[in-house]
């Protein structure tokens, strides 16, 4: 290991739906964090490493900050909270917009009594055209004093070469954390699960998702030359309609996300996935700290 090597906690922050785990996996360069056009899709902290001959950067996404309207919503909001106590440098995210809302004001207060390095990521940069970037970045400057502004499109990989550089230079020399061919501290059963849910999120309606959690019942690796592993997982929703609509007409809509999630599943495990999913009502689960812990929202980290 060099003598200058750096290395440190990250926390990428900001509002749901601003693309962090887009972001995040982008930076890494293979999807961990699931992502979709809904917000409040990234429920638990992640955790990933990016390592390089330079340094090691661990990176913590959080679950948007927003306002909980619901126990599960508050959880989310406490481990987005708390994951700023615990890191040497903040990845905020916002839109290229002009209107600072009260979500934004409510971080930016929070970030005020941290005393950290804060780069701001103007993301999606692609949608609007260069005035409106420059707004934007005059707009956020006078919110607060950021060490760094960064305009880019994780999306579209545009400009997103200067982040890792750039948060670097903010970490503290020191060794590396976790062996450098680590990528992510998270189970596979649970990225299993998110995996299901993102497949779900996409292909339901938009009322449906946010009362949506995956269960992995059972995940094994059948004996036998050919690698073969059997997953059954239970996808857990709030109504009875919602339900059917899941299933849909001849279980069409079922097969359709378990197909989806197992090309995927397929791809993580570099092995044949054999997928049986079921769907199963849980009234009111989201507002239930048994049932939130039970679909894998680490209660301990709040």
């Amino acid at each position: 290991m060099k003598e200058n090597f750096k290395s440190g906690f990250t926390a990428i922050i900001g509002r749901p739906n601003v693309g962090k785990s887009t972001l995040m996996n982008h930076l890494i360069g293979q999807k961990i964090a699931i992502t979709s056009k809904k917000p409040q899709t990234t429920r638990n902290r992640i955790q990933t490493v990016y390592t390089c001959k330079d340094g090691q950067i661990v990176f913590l996404d959080t679950p948007g900050i927003h306002k909980a309207k619901n126990k599960l919503g508050e959880y989310m909001v406490q481990v987005a909270e708390r994951t700023l106590k615990d890191v040497d440098v903040i990845l905020w995210l916002v839109e290229p917009t002009t209107f600072i809302g009260a979500g934004e004001r409510h971080i930016a207060e929070q970030l005020k009594g941290l005393h950290l390095p804060v780069i701001l990521v103007i993301n999606k940069v692609d949608t609007v055209d260069k005035d409106e970037i420059l707004k934007a970045i005059d707009t956020y400057r006078k919110l607060y004093d950021f060490d760094e502004i960064i305009p880019c499109s994780a999306l579209r990989n545009q400009n997103t070469e200067d982040i890792i550089p750039c948060i670097l230079k903010y970490l503290p020399y020191g060794p590396m954390f976790y062996d450098e061919d680590t990528v992510t501290d998270q189970p596979q059963r649970q990225i299993a699960a998110e995996i299901i849910r993102e497949k779900a999120l996409h292909a339901l309606d938009a009322e449906i998702p946010h009362g949506i959690a995956v269960a992995i019942d059972t995940m094994k690796e059948r004996p036998g030359k050919r690698q073969l592993v059997d997953i059954e997982a239970t996808i857990i929703c709030e109504r009875d309609s919602h339900k059917g609509i899941i299933i849909g007409k001849q279980g069409a809509m079922l097969k359709k996300i378990g197909s989806n999630a197992r090309y995927e599943l397929e791809q993580m495990l570099d092995a044949k996935v054999n997928l049986k999913l079921w769907v199963k009502v849980r009234k009111d689960w989201r507002d239930s700290d048994f049932m939130i812990k039970n679909f894998g929202y680490d209660k301990k980290e709040i």
